[in-house]
């Protein structure tokens, strides 16, 4: 008897959704960084493990929306809820269950909703996890609570087999040793604004788009182009820096990472463009890769 199911991973910014796809995969498909809403659109991660094939589903973190893009991915996060067998809702100690959180309950309907409480490597006095578990579990009800650190791959062992006991009975609908649908593009262009949330403060990194111009592939390298899209002047100038240096550095480290994706040299060119209020238009959305 084979098993296969749709896992949406959900829950508000910051709760190190990402880093417990990545943690379950064994591999660095999502981006991370220190930066609320770094996930912007679902990333499906395959893992295959014994009959058992696990389409894990990583979503943007649900907020209160600002703009169109914030619209974008909530909605993003709703429909991957609706269209789930498993519901994997991630939270941290010092959040508990709140407004969002109970959100996500209500959408997931019937469906098995697995709370997962993450970064508890974070508390310092362990003493008080079980009354914050049990506090939890006396206040709202899910199909099972496991405490974990998507860090520090704690508990991630039984939260898998959690999953598995509640995957429909299904065929494979992808190939033992596939790991993602998403396009070599789209990881590519994830690297590149990685590096940029890494490296910029204050409202910048969440102004910035990118977008594959180009992606030729030679003998032994591969050619990319990349557009960064800021909305205003000023960004711009920030993230090219004093004499390129910004943007060099930029470029150099997101070459390095698609390099190690790739496993070929990559020569990867640059090139900002202002494009005003591109968040919050729903053509410009759909121009920089937000349908």
């Amino acid at each position: 008897m084979t098993r296969a199911g749709k896992i949406a991973i959900v829950g508000r910014p910051n709760v190190g959704k990402s880093t417990l796809l990545n943690a379950l995969l064994g591999e660095r498909l999502a981006i991370v960084s220190p930066k609320p809403q770094t996930t912007r659109d679902r990333i499906l991660g395959i893992l295959t493990r014994g009959d058992a094939q696990l389409l894990l589903l990583d979503t943007p973190g649900l907020h209160a929306p600002k703009t169109r893009l914030g619209h974008h991915m909530n909605a993003v996060s709703r429909e991957t809820i609706e269209g789930s067998d498993v519901v994997v809702l991630v939270t941290e100690p010092d959040v508990g269950v709140g407004d969002i959180e109970k959100k996500v309950l209500e959408a997931a309907g019937d469906r098995p909703i697995l709370l997962a409480l993450n970064k508890i490597d974070r508390l310092k006095d362990k003493t008080k996890l079980l009354p914050i578990l049990q506090g939890i579990g006396e206040a709202h009800t899910f199909t099972a609570i496991v405490p974990i650190s998507g860090l520090r791959n704690n508990g991630l062992d039984r939260l898998l087999k959690e999953i598995e006991e509640r995957l429909p009975e299904a065929e494979h609908p992808h190939a033992k040793d596939e790991l993602t649908d998403r396009p070599v593009r789209f990881l590519i262009a994830e690297l590149v604004r990685e590096q940029i949330l890494l490296r910029a403060w204050q409202e910048v990194p969440h102004g910035v788009a990118v977008v594959i111009e180009r992606f030729d592939e030679e003998k032994s390298l591969v050619r990319i182009t990349a557009t960064i899209h800021v909305p205003k002047e000023t960004h711009k100038r920030i993230l090219i820096g004093k004499a390129g240096s910004f943007l060099s550095s930029v470029g150099k480290a997101a070459r390095e990472e698609a390099q190690k994706l790739l496993g070929r040299k990559v020569h990867l060119e640059l090139w900002i463009r202002v494009t005003p209020d591109w968040y919050d238009k729903d053509d410009l959305l759909r121009e920089v890769g937000y349908r």
